[in-house]
């Protein structure tokens, strides 16, 4: 039932995949301290050489780095090879300020591209898969990371990118689409607009998808499975960390396998810092260890998730973390109440009256913030017959109420008719004053 696309690594004993770790970390080391940024800061914490680095209890020894960090570091304070040896650099948008910018040498994005493919095969893709890529190319991260590990196991790749859902569906009828990656609020996207343009499912292929770039709930991922019946699985990287390929879901689909021989993770406490119990929701935190260009120590990724105790039944030896259920800095607090938006999504997307799309707006009212939720309801749902809108406006407000204990007001609106991001998905509006 299990395909490997690297078996004899994906399987490899723990014993040997630590003492992996451990040779890499070594090096890592070595190059970080090249940089402008480690040259300050290892020494400071009693690292002055690899050979500081005797086990990989040495690694709590290491400061954590943050994405602060990257933005003082800008533009080269984290290359630790001659510029000349670089042949790409990805960055983030920067729309929050100074972006974060990545560095790859020849040999990281072959490895990279290894990653990749490894997640991708490991679905149970192979070389007669057609694989549409529906996600942003350029300095983002995930165009070119999935491109370049399909291409590795050797399917036809369309770089269509996002957009434009009409062109989308004549790609996947003329070329016989298997496989998409995209957000997984465009997926829903795309089931809305094949209703309404009219695409069968019956005239397209599809198999599989592969979705990320933002946080979703199972509810989310069932609902997209129902809809265009397809396997969907969950993709977790992040830019610092290359991008696509960090974690991926296998054929069993329970939990994502960290691939350990590349980077090393540990969950910490997001408030003292402290590593969290087996089990125990708490901050990812990563080092790579497949890049020489741009080597990153104890990454705090804000993401938030946990590692499974138990083996998976692929039988990988590499450890699987739960699907991320948001980020630290994605906490809302209203009214005094901590809440994510993951919280709301979960509760409405299994509604099953309730449509593909929502948006959560966060106001003041008086000295209170008054919590709406806009979102939009099925196709099957007549807006101009008001006994069954307030009857289900009803349910959602008081399933919500139960689930997140904020009394939240609820508005339905017609399918299609709130704005979709081709990006990752823009779902919280908060117009609260800056200043209260």
């Amino acid at each position: 039932m299990y395909q490997y696309w690297n078996p004899e690594m994906e399987t490899l004993p723990r014993r040997e995949l630590e003492a992996w770790q451990l040779r890499q970390l070594k090096t890592m080391v070595s190059y970080a301290l090249r940089t402008p940024f480690y040259q300050d800061r290892l020494p400071k914490a009693g690292i002055k050489s690899e050979a500081d680095i005797k086990s990989l209890e040495d690694l709590k020894q290491i400061p954590f780095t943050t994405k602060q960090d990257l933005r003082v570091g800008f533009p080269y304070g984290f290359l630790s090879i001659p510029k000349d040896e670089v042949i790409r650099l990805h960055a983030s948008s920067g729309t929050t300020g100074t972006p974060t910018t990545i560095y790859f040498n020849r040999e990281d994005i072959r490895r990279w591209t290894g990653f990749v493919a490894r997640c991708i095969y490991g679905t149970g893709c192979n070389a007669t898969d057609v694989f549409q890529n529906m996600i942003t190319y350029g300095l983002f991260t995930g165009g070119l990371g999935f491109h370049a590990g399909a291409e590795e196991v050797g399917m036809l790749v369309i770089p269509s990118g996002v957009g434009n859902t009409t062109r989308q569906f004549k790609l996947m009828q003329d070329f016989g689409t298997t496989v998409l990656h995209a957000t997984p609020s465009f997926l829903l996207h795309v089931e809305s607009k094949m209703r309404e343009e009219g695409v069968s499912r019956e005239s397209i292929k599809l198999k599989r998808a592969f979705a990320g770039a933002e946080p979703y709930s199972e509810d989310t991922r069932r609902r997209i499975e129902e809809l265009l019946h397809i396997d969907v699985y969950n993709s977790y990287g992040l830019s610092e960390m290359n991008g696509p390929g960090v974690a991926f879901e296998c054929q069993g689909k329970d939990g994502l396998h960290i691939w350990e021989d590349g980077y090393i993770a540990e969950i910490v406490n997001p408030d003292t810092l402290e590593p969290a119990r087996d089990g125990e929701i708490g901050e990812l935190v990563l080092t790579i260890l497949c890049r020489e260009a741009t080597p990153i120590l104890r990454y705090r990724t804000r993401d938030l998730s946990a590692f499974y105790t138990e083996p998976c039944s692929c039988g990988r030896t590499h450890r699987r973390i739960h699907r991320i259920t948001g980020r630290t800095d994605d906490m809302l607090i209203i009214n005094g109440v901590n809440l994510f938006p993951s919280q709301i999504e979960e509760v409405i997307m299994s509604i099953k009256e309730v449509g593909n799309n929502y948006l959560i707006v966060i106001e003041k009212d008086g000295m209170l913030d008054r919590l709406t939720v806009k979102t939009e309801v099925g196709p099957d749902i007549f807006m101009d017959d008001t006994r069954p809108l307030n009857a289900l406006r009803e349910k959602i407000r008081r399933t919500l109420q139960s689930s997140i204990t904020i009394n939240p007001r609820v508005e339905l609106h017609e399918s299609g008719s709130l704005p979709v991001s081709e990006g990752k998905a823009k779902r919280v509006q908060d117009n609260r004053p800056r200043n209260v």
